[in-house]
Parts: structure tokens; sequence; C-alpha cells
């Protein structure tokens, strides 16, 4: 996918800031315990489908979560029409990925720190 249209942007921005807003109030129903981010949006040019990447933190079983609330898609697609009305002709169809970037960067600190644990060799 190439660069994206400040079109596809803005509405990224506002299916972002929305989808936020819901999943902080009404998270807790769909991944107990959990504090979902939506992390980023990224909008089909047509506009017809979001794919919504969610970062989720003090769980265990961020991929149980993230499979319960694709079950849920429906319900927060409906939702989310309620919110944009005003703003879109049509409410895209929500895809949900989740968003792995802390563990990668935790995984990442951790090998950094055991190869700053390694004596080093001296130069010849």
């Amino acid at each position: 996918m190439g660069t994206e249209s400040k079109r596809q942007q803005r509405f990224a921005g506002v299916i972002q800031q929305d989808l936020a807003e819901m999943f902080q109030r009404e998270g807790k129903s769909w991944a107990p315990g959990a504090f979902i981010t939506v992390t980023k949006v990224r909008v089909t040019p047509d506009l017809s489908i979001a794919r919504v990447f969610l970062s989720f933190l003090n769980t265990n079983t961020a991929k149980a979560d993230i499979d319960h609330i694709r079950t849920k898609t429906n319900e927060i697609r409906y939702k989310l029409g309620g919110r944009i009305k005003n703003q879109a002709r049509i409410v895209p169809q929500l895809e949900f990925f989740l968003d792995d970037t802390n563990e990668y960067v935790e995984h990442m600190d951790k090998i950094f720190e055991e190869i700053s644990k390694e004596p080093r060799q001296p130069e010849e």
C-alpha cells in the first residue's frame, strides 16, 4: 500500500479517535481487565475498510482478547456508525489486528541487555 491521501488520513483520524473513546468506555466488557489502545488506523482508498491496530496493556491474554473483539465487530461498527454518521457517507468495515510493537520493543531490549552483559573480546 502506497502513501495515504489527506482524505484517508483525516478519515482514519476520526475513526481512531471515536474508537479510542469507545474502547475507553466499553472496552472492559470486551476485554475484562485489559487497557486497550487504538494505536493506528489505516483506511483503504475508497474508505470502505478500516484496519484497526489495537494494543493491550495489563493482560496476558491479548490474542484471546483480540479474537473476542473480532466477534463483536458488528456491534462496534454499529456504535461507530452512530458517532460518525454526520462525517461519513458510509461506515467502513472494521478489521482488527493486534499491534505487538510493545512486545517487540521489550524483546529487543532484552536482547540488547544480554549483549551488553557479555564480556567483550579484546581486539587484536
